[in-house]
């Protein structure tokens, strides 16, 4: 990602909003990054993909909620250290918005697991994304998060994991009643997603199709409000369903 070419005037849609809902055209994406080289250089690339489309640009975390929302965008590209109001308040404003229900936030960290992975997750972020990402690898992130999956490694997994232990003193878990709601099957299929499995290690595990572990997942999702894999690993640590290894002696 080298390449660049002149960026738009940050903060700004590019061209007309759409006459439709945005399944019946390409997926909107929104660039929110306060560096103009960087945001150049995302566009170039995500414009060149067949099927996706920059509809607009913000240079820090307040324009990025309003651009989202006048862009109607399916996926915003949110960097974290950006200036008025960071990435992660800004993510949280925009999953707790509901006429925003429909926007899936990628975050473009520096490294691929940092400090702020577990809490850019836990504010509602459908994944992340080193920002040193080949392009294809990045095309292929967008798509994955616009069709409601989660970016979310198993190694990811582990990285929350580890930050749960740090803030296991500082952050009790307790059970919470949302887990009355899951069925023994739905339970045992989400500690696995937490443990960082995927849907067919899981199903080789348990000897089920990796569509019916799909299905338990998507019911786990929903019953617990989860947006997608991301936040319902976030939930499972959170309402102690599933528990960070202790430490070796």
């Amino acid at each position: 990602m080298t390449d660049a070419v002149p960026a738009s005037p940050a903060s700004a849609a590019a061209g007309p909003a759409a006459t439709g809902p945005a399944a019946t055209g390409p997926t909107r994406v929104v660039l929110a990054d306060d560096q103009d080289l960087i945001r150049a250089g995302l566009r170039l690339v995500i414009d060149r993909a067949p099927g996706l489309a920059v509809v607009g640009e913000a240079v820090n975390g307040h324009d990025a909620v309003r651009v989202a929302r006048a862009a109607r965008a399916d996926v915003v590209l949110m960097d974290i250290r950006m200036p008025v109001l960071d990435g992660l308040a800004a993510t949280r404003r925009i999953a707790a918005d509901q006429s925003l229900a429909g926007v899936r936030v990628l975050i473009l960290t520096t490294f691929e697991v940092d400090e702020y992975v577990f809490e850019a997750l836990r504010s509602g972020a459908s994944g992340f994304l080193g920002k040193g990402a080949r392009p294809e690898t990045l095309i292929d992130a967008i798509r994955t998060v616009a069709r409601g999956d989660a970016l979310l490694s198993p190694s990811a997994t582990k990285g929350l994991i580890t930050r749960f232990l740090r803030l296991r003193d500082s952050e009790p878990v307790s059970s919470s009643p949302l887990l009355a709601a899951l069925t023994d099957r739905e339970r045992e299929v989400t500690a696995l997603v937490a443990d960082g499995m995927s849907n067919t290690e899981i199903a080789r595990q348990l000897t089920l199709s990796p569509l019916t572990v799909k299905t338990h997942v998507n019911h786990a999702m929903t019953k617990l409000g989860a947006r997608d894999r991301a936040q319902l690993v976030v939930l499972a640590y959170q309402t102690g369903l599933a528990r960070p290894p202790r430490p070796r002696p």
